[in-house]
Parts: C-alpha cells; structure tokens; sequence
C-alpha cells in the first residue's frame, strides 16, 4: 500500500519549520521530506523527529543561490568545487538525519550554454557524487522537473534522467519521479509507471494535483486510480506528498485538506 511522506516545506506552513514535524506526526504521517533543512541545524531536526517517531527520507543537496534563481549547480561548469561541498554538506545532515535519499537539482542552463558541455559535467558530478554518498548508504536522486514552473532546467522528462544513470553508472543513483511534473512535460502516467517503476531505478515517488500543484483530489490527474495502479506494480518506496494546500498557511490548512488520504481508507505509513 502507498506509504506517504508530508513535505515540510510545502505543507504546514502555519507553523514554524521544527513545529512541523509535530504537526505531521499528529496527522499520522510516519515519514516527512523537505527541500533544503541548512537553516536548521541537523541535531534539532534529528531530536524533533525522535521524539515524534517520525523518519527523513528525503531531502535536497544545496541548490546554489536560490533567492538569485539558481536551481542546483550539478549540470553548470565551473562550479565543480562548489558542487562537490554542497554534497559533502548534505552527506553530513543525512548522516545526523539518517536520511537514505538525496535530491541532487541538476541546474538552469543558461540559453547560450553548450549542452554537451553541460552534460559532460552533470554526469562527471553526479557519478563522484554517487561514489561519495555510497559507502555511507545514502541514494542520489534526481528529478525531471517541468520547464513551466522551472524555465530552463536541465533534465525534464523520464527517459532522459534513465539515460543519465545509464551514462554515470552507479547503482545507487536512482530517478525521482514526480507525477505533477510527468503529467506537465509527458502525460500518460499510468503507461510511464508500469514503464519505469519495475526497473528499480525509481527511488521516489511525489504527487500533486495538476495544474495547480494543491492536494491530489483536484485537477486533471486521478490518483486513486494511480496508487491501485502503484500497488498493483510492487512499488515500495515513499510517496512525498510535495504540493501546496489550497487554504494556503492558514491553522489547520493542510490537515483540513488530507481528506484525500482518509477516503483511501489505508494507514498512512
């Protein structure tokens, strides 16, 4: 059955970040991911998560300069050492976190880059990446993300992320499939799930409801559908529930807005 994991940084925003994890507890969440804990430190986090007996699975190695557009640094040359220092951050919170997963962005290219400059580095940092987060248990993802919401990112649509694990060659560099971007840049989940999801090189999966990005019961995708369909193909893994409630950072927002979840009548983790 789908296990769902709540996204700090999109849900509960009534509440501060460490308050969250409270909250997330209380409405039965068992695991939580979010994108960038570094404001925080790792052993807060770690003792907020304890004594709720809630897990991390997933998070996001640092994007570069976020407030100045930047999102991720792996497909940009030149930034190699800079790279290289974010996942060696990231390994650290992982380790306090006992995080399994992380999220490396690939990156804005630029419109006058050379892409197969571009790719050349994106898989040169991503195969060190991988063979430094390895011995420590620790899987990299990355994700297609849709040029809609995110101009100019590097790696869209699902075949591409599976040609670059093809081309690094680590077994523990694994795809990120979030179904709101899949059905922005590809549609036709259910014939991509059964595609990708029984190669095991999918190490996440996310939802939103589409286009909007609020809970999975509104819009154009029907996920109950999707999750028998998940199911019924042997996924395992976490389910990050990465979308942003409709009544927005008011109290009780985001639980208000979990009914989704209840009419699946299943545990949620």
């Amino acid at each position: 059955m789908p296990r769902f994991a709540a996204n700090l940084t999109l849900l509960y925003n009534e509440h501060g970040f460490l308050d969250r994890v409270a909250a997330a507890a209380h409405d039965g969440f068992a695991a939580v991911e979010c994108l960038f804990p570094y404001a925080w430190p790792a052993q807060a986090i770690a003792e907020r998560l304890a004594a709720h007996r809630l897990q991390t699975v997933l998070f996001n190695a640092p994007p570069g300069d976020w407030d100045a557009g930047e999102r991720g640094l792996a497909c940009l040359p030149g930034r190699e050492a800079e790279f290289d220092a974010g996942i060696a951050q990231a390994l650290a919170y992982a380790a306090v976190l006992g995080c399994p997963r992380l999220h490396v962005m690939a990156g804005r290219l630029p419109p006058d880059a050379n892409r197969d400059a571009a790719t050349s580095v994106y898989i040169d940092n991503l195969r060190r990446a991988a063979r430094a987060a390895r011995p420590l248990g620790v899987d990299l993802l990355i994700e297609p993300i849709n040029r809609r919401d995110m101009p100019g990112y590097f790696l869209c649509r699902q075949e591409e992320a599976h040609a670059v694990l093809d081309a690094v060659g680590e077994p523990n560099l694994k795809v990120q499939m979030d179904l709101y971007h899949a059905q922005i840049v590809e549609g036709d989940l259910a014939t991509n799930l059964r595609r990708w999801l029984p190669t095991g090189r999918v190490g996440h999966l996310q939802i939103a409801g589409v286009p909007e990005r609020h809970e999975p019961d509104v819009g154009e995708v029907h996920y109950p559908y999707l999750f028998d369909l998940i199911d019924a193909l042997g996924y395992d893994g976490w389910i990050g529930c990465e979308y942003r409630p409709r009544r927005g950072a008011v109290p009780g927002g985001t639980s208000d807005g979990l009914g989704w979840r209840a009419a699946r009548d299943r545990p949620v983790g």
